[in-house]
């Protein structure tokens, strides 16, 4: 009888143990990373008290996209959450705290991107839609299309019931006075050369574009997806569209590869679609996240640009990576707690 209780206490204990390792060996990674922006971001630049509401809206954002990952919903969702938060901070070139245009105006873009079917999303130039990357969800769920601009996005997103407001709403004094400073600028460099076209021999002279927002995640189901929300560029012209409505360049999600989502010099991530060369790296060349991340942007660099990009993967390893003085990211993981930075650590 003894030695029949003991056998059963040793199959119990035996079976207690394997399913405490089961469900420690099927616990699937979830992972969120975001950016705020990258730029001339350095300790004197900003100040203490600046730094401190960035770092908070950061964790909000990130706690935002983890309470999704956490309760078993998808990468898609998590990547919209955190961005919504971003969006509707006037911290960062993005939504609420969008820049203006050399007419005055707050021109928006957007893009999403889901790793598990290649699906993707995007909207550009829209003036009337509270949260553009809601726009692009909308786009890439609700229509046969990728890309949709300007009235015709605003209309579409209102159409799907997207929260509308009036352009005003974007409207904030800290982004009308670079504005402001930014057109003084042009006139100094008018009067100077003595032709317009002198505006635009340099585009990256004018340092006040910086601040786009992005998310990639990485849910429960092992999916990721990438998602990008900007402003756009201080006095642009013409329409100008960045990289971060364009899939590839500012953005890019595949399961069998990464999700990257990039900020900086848009007209340069275009140039050298940042976005899928990292991803094209880590496929077929096999490197690790932040040698694909690094070269990619050095090729950016080489025709002098600047920016960061957040890479992850499906096993949960990811890079926060860039070449500027400072770029606001963050990331949270598994156990809930937030890690954020701003400077060159």
């Amino acid at each position: 009888m003894k030695n029949i209780n003991y056998k059963l206490a040793t199959l119990t204990l035996c079976t207690l143990f394997a399913s405490s390792a089961l469900a420690n060996n099927t616990q699937a990674p979830i992972r969120l990373v975001i950016h705020g922006g990258a730029g001339t971001i350095t300790k004197d630049t900003i100040t203490p008290e600046q730094e401190k509401e960035y770092k908070a809206k950061l964790t909000e954002a990130l706690n935002a996209g983890y309470a999704v990952l956490n309760s078993g919903g998808t990468s898609i969702e998590a990547v919209q959450k955190s961005i919504n938060v971003m969006e509707d901070s006037p911290l960062f070139n993005a939504g609420k705290g969008a820049v203006f245009t050399h007419d005055g105006r707050n021109e928006l873009d957007a893009s999403i991107m889901d790793g598990k079917t290649r699906k993707a999303g995007a909207v550009a130039g829209v003036t009337t839609v509270k949260n553009p990357i809601n726009a692009a969800i909308a786009v890439m769920e609700k229509s046969p299309h990728v890309m949709m601009v300007s009235q015709g996005a605003d209309l579409f997103a209102k159409e799907q019931g997207l929260t509308i407001v009036d352009p005003s709403y974007f409207r904030t004094e800290y982004r009308w006075q670079q504005l402001q400073k930014a057109l003084e600028k042009e006139q100094v460099v008018l009067d100077h050369d003595g032709k317009t076209a002198a505006l635009f021999a340099d585009p990256m002279m004018y340092d006040y574009k910086y601040g786009t927002v992005g998310a990639v995640a990485l849910d429960q189901h092992g999916n990721l997806a990438a998602g990008t929300s900007t402003g756009g560029m201080t006095n642009k012209r013409y329409g100008r569209v960045g990289d971060s409505p364009i899939i590839g360049a500012g953005n890019y999600a595949d399961n069998e590869t990464v999700a990257v989502s990039a900020t900086g010099s848009g007209e340069m991530f275009i140039r050298t679609l940042t976005a899928f060369n990292i991803a094209a790296q880590v496929k077929y060349q096999k490197l690790p996240l932040e040698q694909a991340a690094q070269n990619a942007l050095d090729e950016v660099k080489a025709i002098n640009g600047s920016g960061g990009v957040i890479v992850l993967d499906k096993s949960g390893n990811y890079t926060m990576s860039f070449n500027s003085e400072g770029m606001y990211r963050g990331t949270i993981g598994n156990d809930g707690k937030p890690l954020v930075a701003i400077y060159k650590d």
